[in-house]
């Protein structure tokens, strides 16, 4: 059974075509800069040089049009037809109050067009890429995973925003949350590891890419994660501001003459560890700065970044009452070990005690990085979005 799982980001199409009677990968690839000139596609296949088709694409339905041809490609592909293809998960980022996947049905494709003004960065190109499949593919199922689903389990008065209610209760401004299929398989690759069951554990996942969010996980459950409304909010990213004082905003717009879609762009693409080092939005320039040349504002940056994880994850411990086990996940939660390091130093008042040698080796895979005497373990455990959304589309499109 081949499984096509398609992650679509506001000028992006990610794609893995996954064999799920083994859960191997067969291909995958990235349209990049969709909309914007230049636009390519890196085609990858295990065991195969890549491949770059340079084609200039509108819009996301042109774009998984010229995905699907690679697939099929007499020379490129990994599968004879189409027909090969069994169904096809998509990643959601904003579901809003959704509870969990589901097949897309036209219900669930309104929902998401109404969704579009909370989230108008990633629902506007699912919903063209869905309704562009349901035309190349029409007798293909598809599910629907979405990013929010997760969160639903947070407590109301942890989800509702201090500002009037009717916001709420007529608009659905609340703390959303995102990266929760992220923190779902994570949270189960974790109890795997450590032989437990996650319905017994308190751990705080942090899932540190250039987008990041923490999340408190009780009993397999989410009951609290950094986002909000939107996915700019929380801690400090590679190049969102995360949360800010919000008149901040206001004096900024008012000062500078900035429109609400000129103070959403700074604040999603020129803030965070970017806006304050000035360095790179790419964190491993801005650490390789930090640590090795000694760049005061990239240095500042760092300790910013590593001191708003650990503030957080003691926020969290309030969450759980406690905490037994804090993960570290995405490319820099995985790859980044001296930032690990310095997250973990601003917590060892919680009996965090880092094993560095461990720490050291550990870099892009799966291990247990604490001392065996610490109150707390901590795991990095690599996240793989793609192949939970593809479990779940095999599951509801044709049965566990």
């Amino acid at each position: 059974m081949n499984i096509l799982v398609i992650n679509c980001g506001s000028s992006s199409l990610k794609y893995q075509l996954i064999d799920m009677e083994q859960e191997k990968l067969l291909a995958k690839g990235n349209y990049e800069k969709i909309g914007e000139g230049e636009s390519f596609l890196t085609h990858k296949r295990p065991g195969k040089e890549n491949v770059q088709v340079n084609k200039q694409v509108h819009n996301h339905a042109e774009a998984i049009e010229i995905v699907l041809q690679q697939l099929v490609d007499e020379e490129n592909g990994v599968v004879k037809n189409l027909d090969e293809i069994d169904a096809i998960g998509h990643r959601i980022v904003h579901g809003g109050n959704m509870t969990e996947s589901k097949l897309i049905t036209p219900e669930v494709i309104e929902k998401l067009v109404e969704l579009i003004p909370i989230d108008p960065l990633h629902n506007p190109g699912a919903v063209a890429t869905i309704k562009a499949c349901k035309v190349l593919m029409k007798d293909t199922p598809m599910v629907a995973v979405f990013d929010t689903a997760f969160h639903q389990t947070i407590p109301e008065e942890r989800y509702v925003y201090p500002i009037p209610y009717k916001y709420y209760e007529e608009d659905g401004i609340r703390k959303y949350g995102f990266h929760g299929t992220s923190f779902r398989f994570v949270a189960d690759e974790t109890a795997k590891l450590l032989n437990k069951s996650k319905e017994e554990m308190k751990m705080i996942i942090c899932h540190l890419g250039q987008g990041a969010s923490i999340c408190a996980v009780e009993n397999g459950k989410s009951v609290d994660t950094s986002m909000g409304f939107t996915s700019v909010g929380g801690i400090m990213m590679v190049a969102r501001s995360g949360d800010l004082d919000p008149s901040v905003v206001t004096y900024i717009m008012e000062k500078d003459g900035k429109t609400a879609s000129e103070m959403d762009l700074m604040l999603n693409k020129n803030s965070g560890a970017y806006g304050v080092s000035g360095i790179s939005d790419d964190f491993r320039e801005i650490e390789v700065a930090a640590f090795d040349e000694h760049n005061p504002r990239a240095e500042l940056a760092i300790k910013m970044y590593s001191y708003e994880i650990a503030q957080y994850v003691a926020r969290y411990c309030v969450a759980l009452q406690g905490m037994d086990t804090l993960v570290f996940t995405g490319g820099i939660g995985e790859h980044q070990r001296r930032v690990r390091n310095q997250i973990c130093q601003n917590l060892k008042f919680l009996g965090v005690e880092i094993d560095s040698e461990a720490n050291q080796k550990c870099y892009g895979s799966e291990g247990i990085i604490s001392k065996s005497d610490s109150k707390v373990i901590v795991a990095v455990v690599p996240t793989n979005e793609e192949l939970m959304i593809a479990r779940d589309t095999k599951n509801l499109a044709f049965g566990a």
